[in-house]
């Protein structure tokens, strides 16, 4: 009985849905360990003097190796989001992935725990894509200030802003993905979970 159910409840989040966090984990784990190794060649906290992290979590083991995989991590990560956004767009399953206004009804004034942590979810989910564009884009002003002057211009031609607005996204990205795996389960149990990977 519970077999035969299985496919209603989670129709697909079958190849598209899977691909799409394999390769989010993948292009986030090479960003994060070649952005330390980055960060190690010039702390964006203390300048050069400032605080390191452990060798061991960089990757690419000098300056110039961790900016090559942080590179290809990034154009990874960047198809990865546009093909996933037009995923989304295409099959409409953006209404029932993004935030909408029943969502803050149920936050505030709904009786229902299951349903409350369902718009709890959503906005989760919405308030990320605002996050991993900034990444984007303040890591394309940092990678060509020339090309991109424009962005730098948006953080007020200041290179320490940019590069803090960059780094914090990190931190917040870890954030989301805890929030996330915690709500997900909380909503579909394990085997939601483990239907978006296996």
């Amino acid at each position: 009985m519970t077999s035969a159910a299985t496919p209603k409840l989670w129709p697909k989040p079958a190849i598209a849905t899977k691909v799409f966090h394999w390769l989010n984990i993948i292009s986030v784990a090479i960003m994060l360990t070649s952005g330390l190794q980055i960060y190690n060649a010039n702390p964006v906290f203390g300048g050069r003097a400032g605080w390191h992290i452990p060798p061991i979590f960089g990757l690419g083991g000098w300056l110039a190796g961790g900016r090559d995989w942080h590179f290809a991590g990034m154009n990874l990560f960047a198809l990865n989001l546009l093909w996933y956004g037009v995923y989304i767009l295409a099959t409409r399953r953006w209404k029932i992935r993004y935030v909408g206004c029943n969502d803050g009804k149920a936050l505030i004034q709904g009786k229902n725990p299951k349903r409350k942590v369902y718009a709890l979810h959503r906005l989760v989910y919405t308030a990320i894509v605002p996050v991993l564009l900034l990444a984007i884009l303040t890591g394309l002003g940092m990678y060509k200030p020339a090309q991109f002057a424009w962005i730098l211009e948006l953080f007020g031609n200041d290179w320490q802003v940019l590069r803090t607005v960059h780094f914090l996204t990190v931190p917040i990205t870890l954030v989301f993905t805890a929030l996330h795996s915690t709500l997900a389960l909380r909503a579909g149990g394990s085997r939601l979970v483990e239907s978006m990977f296996w």
